[in-house]
């Protein structure tokens, strides 16, 4: 598995871009309790946020890995 991405000439580590797409699914996640009205249920919506976050990088990094290791 490579451990980097080469964007122009500048490598950027695996982990930063799953980040950013993590936190680009979460955003949408975020909305979309939002429009649902769901956060009226949640208790400390800063720590459900950040738990969302934890749990969508989760998946994405272990997607990025099995995608990259069959490559």
């Amino acid at each position: 598995m490579i451990g980097e991405f080469d964007i122009y000439g500048v490598y950027v580590p695996a982990f930063a871009i799953y980040a950013a797409i993590a936190l680009l699914l979460q955003i949408a996640i975020m909305r979309l309790l939002e429009a649902l009205g769901f956060y009226r249920l949640v208790w400390h919506r800063a720590l459900f946020d950040l738990t969302i976050y934890v749990v969508v990088l989760g998946i994405v990094t272990a997607a990025g890995t099995s995608i990259l290791a069959r490559a």
